[in-house]
């Protein structure tokens, strides 16, 4: 066959057409030949030689692939994040510190908001994963440590041994303080080494892409293998979980962002139609990275002058994951029940304090929260088999938790526009904010925009 008549064969109606199915459309036909597998080889000892059960060394597999990213994108991301925004810092002073403590402050209400309601809901109850479910905690941080305890493994002692063993606290401890350092140093020497880490990163991106291919494989065998364990009833729970991260997402929103306007005098009207086809974007997408071109277009048109869409935009990027920070919150418990673990409010108070350390600096891209989320459970030895049993659902979450993630940074600049009195709307504003060109949406690098 000729390569024309190759070519001819692909693009003609009807042929081939299915192999162009986005990754989100596999993911869907993976959880559903997961159940189909999962209710067809339950589980039993009359049941045949072949159970679903088998397949769960797919979800394994997959598993330990996202553990081999944690080291590297954690360390890479937070130091991007902290040294390549050290100059901006200093430079603009007021608006670093306040842009900091603002997100700090949001984030923190959104771990409470999804901390409470998912100890309210309890979605994980009932799902039993078993005493078969692999845990990978680490031994030097039992998941009841002492606050003394606590602060001697917050420190490694090796950043190599911390690293071979995912300990996230570590990796994290060390990265801010090589941060840190490396925006102290000047010259040439800075730059090397910035550029390594910013070129690390996007490799990292590139690598949690790849890996992310196979991420259908790994969710039909994680639900085939749940399904044949525990039933079709184990989907109700996962239901249940999407619909509790939905309704968490709108009591913060309606909590927490919408009063926060208020009392900041935001133009909600105005607002709202600048953040709309930004939000639609993340929505659609599941990546931030897709939106914020257009949020810091619509941001500086809605009157939020140049300089502070262009600092506190980027840093939110990998500072104020609102959405983000609250899922974790209710995925890290759901998990958490579903293996049985009765952790108490001291236990869960220290795994949001992990949480908020090891989420600064995340990915914007998406399923990046799977790569945190799987830190946490490493962290406190909770169970990767649940962690694999949300994999099936993880793109509905996804496209509800990174819209907000985009509505809550931009509010951020909104909000610092009006801190230092910048702020300013015009008739001009209202006639151009209108729908910019989804194409707009690839032009900017939130590193670019981080310069003023």
């Amino acid at each position: 066959m000729t390569i024309e008549h190759q070519k001819s064969a692909v693009d003609s109606p009807g042929r081939l057409q299915w192999l162009r199915l986005s990754q989100t459309h596999w993911i869907f036909i993976a959880m559903v030949l997961g159940v189909v597998i999962g209710y067809c080889f339950p589980d039993g000892p009359n049941t045949g030689r072949f159970h679903a059960s088998d397949l769960q060394v797919l979800s394994t597999l997959f598993l330990r692939m996202i553990k081999l990213l944690l080291a590297p994108l954690i360390f890479s991301t937070l130091v991007v994040g902290i040294a390549g925004h050290g100059d901006d810092m200093r430079r603009v002073g007021r608006l670093a510190l306040r842009s900091l403590a603002y997100f700090e402050v949001v984030t923190t209400l959104a771990l409470i908001v999804g901390l409470t309601i998912v100890n309210v809901v309890k979605p994980g109850v009932g799902i039993h994963l078993g005493p078969d479910a692999p845990t990978t905690g680490i031994d030097a941080a039992p998941v009841t440590p002492s606050f003394s305890g606590i602060l001697e493994h917050l420190v490694p002692q090796s950043i190599i041994d911390a690293a071979a063993r995912n300990d996230a606290l570590q990796i994290v401890f060390f990265s801010v303080l090589f941060a840190v350092s490396l925006s102290q140093v000047p010259g040439a020497a800075k730059w090397v080494v910035l550029t390594f880490c910013e070129s690390l990163t996007e490799v990292m991106f590139k690598l949690v892409g790849l890996v992310m291919m196979v991420a259908p494989f790994g969710i039909g065998g994680a639900i085939a293998a749940t399904v044949g364990k525990n039933g079709v009833a184990v989907l109700g729970n996962l239901g249940v979980l999407v619909l509790t991260l939905y309704g968490s997402l709108i009591a913060f929103a309606l909590l927490v962002l919408l009063p926060i306007a208020l009392l900041a005098r935001v133009p909600i009207q105005r607002f709202l139609k600048a953040v709309k086809t930004p939000w639609l974007v993340a929505f659609t997408t599941s990546s931030s990275e897709a939106a914020l071109p257009m949020a810091f277009q619509n941001m500086e048109l809605l009157g939020v002058p140049r300089h502070i869409a262009a600092f506190v935009l980027p840093t939110g990027y990998s500072f104020n994951m609102d959405g983000t920070t609250l899922y974790l919150a209710i995925a890290s418990l759901f998990v958490a029940q579903a293996a049985g673990m009765d952790l108490s409010l001291r236990q869960q108070i220290l795994m949001m304090l992990t949480l908020m350390l090891t989420s600064k600096g995340g990915a914007a891209l998406p399923r990046s929260s799977l790569v945190i989320l799987t830190a946490t459970a490493v962290q406190f030895g909770l169970p990767l088999q649940g962690v694999a049993l949300m994999l099936g659902v993880d793109a509905l979450m996804d496209m509800a938790r990174t819209s907000i993630n985009v509505v809550g940074n931009c509010l951020a600049t909104v909000l610092m526009a009006r801190w230092d009195g910048s702020f300013a709307l015009s008739a001009e504003c209202s006639r151009t904010l209108t729908d910019v060109p989804l194409s707009s949406a690839t032009t900017f690098s939130p590193m670019e925009g981080a310069t003023i």
